[in-house]
């Protein structure tokens, strides 16, 4: 057994005494763990950010502890077990990589077909999807939306020819932008309202492709942008609670000067802010 087979058991046996004995695990359902598996989910995302290694490592430890354990939880539902999770996951990788050899359960190498890589949607949709758009959940944040239904579309040849293409398209939807800016200024009304914020819409959705072809991640960059205001606002703030002030009694030229001020903090600490 490998380091990692026994670890893996350790975890899985501490699993199964825990639904036994534990007063806590031993009640909770697939349902109840959800909201808990989304808050691990953005802890972690939090640590690969701020490109914390430790946490990262700690973060996944508590993520898989969460996959485990719903697999444990159908399991006692005679639903499904971890083999049929993982022997799921393994299946699904070698249907879609028909052009790479890969092992069986057993571990007898089969070889790979002389073709080309395939298409990952062309794939997908061969499994038994009805849509190229099917996999993208309702549920997930506006932005990373935006970003996965555009790889997505991309996958199946749905793309711009080139870089500049997408450019153009964001200059063009920047410009739709503005116009309905000004009729809405022109003309206070709920009708103009929604034209401009659907124009906005557009104008977000040709940046983040845009950001695509220069090979960007929009989520990325606007979740670093948001640590980055947080720590010199957090600064900001502290310095005026510091000087036994409140904020209406500081003026925005004295903020100015505390945000710059914290802009060289962190840049002299070596923290990406």
């Amino acid at each position: 057994m490998t380091e990692e087979q026994k670890s893996f058991q350790w975890l899985s046996s501490i699993l199964d005494i825990l639904r036994n004995e534990c007063p806590w695990d031993s009640v909770q359902t697939i349902s109840s763990l959800r909201y808990l598996t989304i808050e691990e989910v953005y802890e972690l995302s939090e640590a690969v950010t701020a490109s914390d290694y430790d946490e990262i490592r700690k973060e996944l430890g508590d993520l898989f502890m969460h996959l485990v354990f719903y697999a444990k939880i159908a399991d006692s539902e005679h639903r499904f077990g971890l083999v049929e999770v993982i022997d799921g996951i393994c299946n699904k990788l070698i249907s879609r990589h028909p052009h790479i050899a890969l092992p069986d359960r057993d571990g007898e190498m089969h070889p790979a077909c002389q073709s080309n890589s395939p298409e990952w949607e062309t794939v997908k949709m061969k499994e038994g999807r009805h849509s190229t758009l099917e996999g993208v959940p309702s549920s997930l944040p506006s932005l990373v939306k935006a970003v996965r239904m555009q790889e997505k579309a991309a996958g199946v040849g749905f793309e711009f020819p080139d870089v500049v293409s997408a450019s153009e398209k964001y200059l063009e939807e920047y410009e739709e932008f503005i116009e309905s800016l000004a009729d809405y200024h022109a003309n206070k009304t709920e009708i103009t309202r929604e034209h401009a914020e659907e124009e906005l819409g557009d104008l977000l959705f040709s940046l983040v492709k845009w950001a695509r072809f220069e090979g960007l991640n929009a989520d990325d960059s606007l979740e670093k942008t948001n640590l980055k205001f947080f720590n010199r606002f957090s600064y900001v703030e502290r310095k005026i609670a510091e000087s036994g002030r409140s904020f209406n009694e500081v003026s925005l030229v004295e903020m100015k000067t505390l945000w710059n001020e914290a802009k060289e903090y962190f840049t002299s600490q070596n923290i990406r802010s």
